[in-house]
């Protein structure tokens, strides 16, 4: 008897070898999925660092933020058609290789370009990466109690590298340098893609369309030169040469871009998509609010070190708050919105986000910590967590069945292309308001307080265009939420982690995890393997 149960604890052996366990599929992708949310929002502390080690200039600090949020915005979509045509495992073992990579040279860089190249080159690895990562779960595990199970764990695990971004980050610039919050992802990457390697199944759809590269390098190309050309005018002035030649370019290029897609047989943004209603005005009103809220986290920890003397790690703990407070938004928003419809959640989520902005903007160089950072920050994130649902969720309903993955990831890519520029512009209004305040005598903290007060007040105004757009243009009536809700629950769950990016936070880290889910549940349908059920 004990011979035979030998061989038999050994045949068992020989067949996960061929099909992994399904809890060390989802430990991978989600350890994958971590990687990308993280690195969104764990910077945001070390930028006073990184700007005082590397000689970088108070305007070109938002590139160490834009340069891997537009790099990712602009290859998500890419990303997932990749693994749907090459393979989930194969983009997955390249976006981590890249992604590991880049935070080496990030780590190691001696001048601000090297940095901000190895961040754009972590977001194009990030791009690659992460819409795998759902995909994986998914075809992991059989649809039922077990899939949902799964896709909880992959949501908590992103919601909590978002959360957890701005404590890590402050620890590692506290007890070692800002260099660690890029280099702590080699070892942890090296590892994650080693047991992938081996352990990962691979699956893809089959589908033969073709890539839409042009498309993809047309659009990132458009968003980082208008950026650039947003953020010359502090220094140039709006009639310069320097200024109005990249806003030109960066226009043209968004132009050709649009063309390409227009014609292209497997465009990476299908214009047709928005004609319904919904998916228009919900892709437009996300960019209003990402353009706002992705600036909250830049400007809080810039806040918190330069004038009032936080320490790396205080910032961090200091943000927690805000961070627990999208996570009870997002989870809430499914709640409200079957009584209250997904428009008037999301109008009452800004509404509440530019509360928060507005009191933000009375910020003072001695301010207290409970009037000032944390009950402000609360109301912006809470906020932020209540719109970002509805929003997916009223794009979704605007689509037809087979493009709600699509849809899901065009919104995606609209808040954090929206977070992009209005970075870019928040950071030119803020420095331009310091530079006046300072007159020529250097940042103060009085000056410095000046200018991020400008960029809250200004993302209010922005906030509350964004409530005059959706009453008006958004879909009516209850039925907009209920119809929808099955499909935004994960959605919900993934935006809860926010960037960061800072939305800064929420722009960028929610984009990360729901990015994933959107290129990638669209990938993942019809996938699922019952070999991998165990």
């Amino acid at each position: 008897m004990s011979r035979a149960a030998d061989v038999s604890r050994i045949s068992r052996l020989f067949r996960r070898g061929a099909a992994p366990p399904a809890w060390l599929v989802v430990a991978l992708a989600c350890a994958g999925q971590f990687l990308v949310v993280l690195d969104v929002s764990v910077v945001n502390v070390a930028l006073p660092s990184m700007r005082a080690d590397l000689g970088m200039s108070a305007p070109g600090l938002q590139w160490v933020v834009n340069a891997y949020a537009i790099a990712f915005a602009g290859f998500m979509l890419l990303g997932g058609r990749a693994g749907d045509l090459y393979g989930r495992k194969r983009m997955f073992l390249v976006g981590l290789a890249l992604f590991t990579l880049a935070s080496l040279c990030g780590g190691l860089a001696q001048d601000g370009w090297q940095l901000l190249l190895a961040r754009a080159v972590q977001g194009l690895g990030a791009a690659v990466l992460a819409p795998s990562t759902l995909t994986i779960v998914t075809s992991a595990v059989a649809e039922g109690a077990a899939r949902a199970r799964a896709i909880a764990t992959w949501t908590a695990v992103g919601a909590g590298g978002g959360a957890a971004g701005g404590l890590v980050g402050g620890v590692l610039v506290d007890t070692l340098s800002w260099r660690w919050v890029l280099l702590i992802n080699v070892p942890v990457g090296a590892v994650v893609l080693l047991s992938s390697l081996r352990r990962l199944p691979e699956s893809r759809a089959g589908d033969r369309r073709r890539l839409d590269l042009p498309g993809a390098v047309l659009v990132t190309a458009g968003l980082g030169v208008l950026a650039y050309g947003i953020s010359q005018t502090e220094a140039e002035g709006w009639t310069a040469a320097a200024t109005l030649v990249p806003l030109a370019a960066g226009l043209a290029l968004i132009a050709l871009f649009l063309v390409v897609e227009a014609r292209t047989a497997a465009p990476l943004m299908p214009l047709g998509l928005f004609r319904a209603r919904a998916v228009s005005s919900a892709n437009a009103a996300m960019f209003l609010s990402g353009s706002a809220m992705f600036c909250m986290w830049f400007f809080m920890t810039l806040y918190a070190q330069n004038v009032l003397g936080y320490t790396p790690l205080e910032a961090g703990l200091a943000l927690v708050p805000s961070s627990l407070a999208v996570l009870l938004g997002s989870k809430s928003a499914p709640r409200f919105m079957p009584v209250l419809g997904a428009r008037n959640v999301a109008v009452i989520g800004t509404l509440l986000a530019a509360v928060g902005f507005g009191w933000q903007s009375l910020m003072t160089a001695r301010g207290d910590y409970l009037t000032e950072i944390m009950f402000p920050g609360i109301l912006m994130m809470l906020g932020a967590g209540l719109t970002a649902t509805p929003l997916a969720a009223l794009a979704t309903s605007g689509a037809a069945p087979g493009e709600a993955g699509l849809v899901s990831g065009l919104i995606n890519t609209s808040r954090t292309m929206g977070g992009s520029l209005g970075l870019a512009v928040m950071s030119t209004i803020a420095a331009a308001r310091t530079a006046r305040a300072a007159g020529g005598g250097g940042g103060t903290p009085e000056a410095l307080t000046e200018g991020y007060a400008l960029a809250f007040r200004t993302g209010a105004g922005v906030l509350l265009g964004g409530v005059v757009l959706m009453v008006v243009w958004l879909p009516w009536g209850k039925g907009a939420g209920p119809a929808v809700a099955g499909v935004s629950g994960v959605s919900a769950s993934a935006d809860g982690e926010v960037v960061v990016d800072g939305d800064a936070v929420v722009g960028a880290e929610g984009a990360a995890s729901r990015s994933a889910e959107g290129a990638a549940s669209r990938s993942a349908e019809g996938t699922a393997s019952t070999s991998f059920e165990k």
